[in-house]
């Protein structure tokens, strides 16, 4: 048999092996609940027919992949859904809701992402669960420590039944909407809020500080009333505060040569209440960031105007005020936090004093 043949044999065989096994396959009909989707916005399932203006307007916020048991004549809640079980809001898989935003449910916070949804039914209200569970069916042996939200809602008897489980959606304004379950006469809404309260909840590990001239500017409210001129504030510097943590900081975890926010996390700010003057640049009243470029023997402070800012990362130079080199020298003990200090060194000039671990710089500023 010549290679053509072979082929040819080969290809036929095939077919024959294919047809064989296709007579064996089962193709599933239609499923007694189907399964649906529910958006919000609505509009949010076709942005591929929306323009440029629309695709803004109508970006999706949450959706629900669910299944959709059908009454049939039964006595649904308090029959085939019994009071005080829970419930997975449809039929088959437990079903799914994805909040494309950070959402609020419940007074609770949730992150973007794709979650489970159950209830727990009795006659004037179900409580609402949400679970970081995924791929079960149902609720039987599902893992309750995943939940992450329980919130009760409040149900209603409405005039016109439906004959499918259905959830949809209802507008309440830009930041809100309600997640609205409905079967038979029963009806339960859901409040969303897109505007969710956001709480940092642990504390810092770099926790922010503030130093003020004259200390007792900062607390004008006890002083007396022959000293309140006097007390008004003229610098303020507000950052956070690192720990050494048995690191070697300088030439270490901060490089040589490389640019430092002068604290950790959001970029330091130094604020001076009336004009000032340091070295032989004369800085107008007003609120600046401060950073430093660290070198073995001497810092260089540079005084700009990117902030709002989160440390030096794509630090702008164009915004820079004026860089000042400021000597290091040894600190009588090792400094376990950053520390800033305002000092005074005589009528007109106030020393900024850094320091950390056993490393500090001083730099003079005069005031006008």
């Amino acid at each position: 048999m010549d290679f053509k043949n072979t082929l040819l044999f080969t290809c036929w065989a095939m077919l024959i092996a294919f047809a064989a096994n296709a007579q064996d396959m089962k193709f599933p009909g239609m499923d007694k609940s189907p399964m649906d989707a529910a958006h919000y916005p609505r509009e949010s399932a076709y942005l591929n027919y929306m323009n440029e203006d629309q695709l803004a307007e109508f970006q999706p916020k949450v959706k629900v992949l669910y299944c959709r048991p059908q009454k049939n004549d039964r006595e649904i809640f308090g029959g085939l859904v019994p009071y005080g079980k829970e419930w997975r809001l449809g039929a088959n898989e437990a079903t799914e809701v994805t909040f494309y935003r950070p959402v609020a449910i419940g007074g609770k916070s949730i992150a973007p992402g794709t979650y489970t949804m159950f209830a727990q039914v009795n006659p004037n209200s179900w409580t609402i669960k949400i679970s970081t569970e995924r791929f079960i069916a149902g609720t039987q042996n599902r893992d309750t420590d995943q939940d992450i939200v329980h919130v009760s809602i409040p149900v209603e008897n409405v005039a016109t039944p439906l004959e499918a489980f259905t959830i949809g959606f209802q507008r309440v304004d830009d930041d809100a909407c309600n997640m609205v379950f409905q079967w038979d006469r029963t009806r339960a809404t859901l409040p969303i809020s897109f505007n969710p309260v956001m709480m940092d909840m642990e504390l810092n590990t770099s926790p922010m500080d503030l130093v003020q001239y004259p200390a007792n500017s900062r607390l004008r409210n006890y002083v007396e009333e022959d000293e309140f001129e006097a007390s008004a504030p003229k610098i303020r510097v507000v950052y956070s505060r690192p720990q050494k943590n048995d690191r070697d900081i300088f030439g270490g975890l901060l490089k040589y040569g490389e640019l430092w926010r002068v604290g950790a996390n959001e970029t330091t700010e130094i604020t001076f209440f009336q004009d000032v003057k340091i070295g032989d640049k004369e800085i107008k009243a007003g609120k600046y960031g401060l950073t430093a470029k660290v070198h073995e023997d001497k810092w260089d402070f540079i005084i700009h105007t990117n902030i709002p800012s989160w440390g030096h990362y794509n630090h702008d130079d164009s915004k820079n005020v004026a860089t000042f080199t400021a000597k290091t020298a040894k600190t009588p003990n090792t400094v376990e936090a950053l520390s800033i200090l305002l000092e005074k060194h005589d009528d007109k000039t106030i020393h900024m004093v850094v320091a950390w671990d056993d490393t500090m710089a001083r730099l003079p500023i005069m005031m006008k």
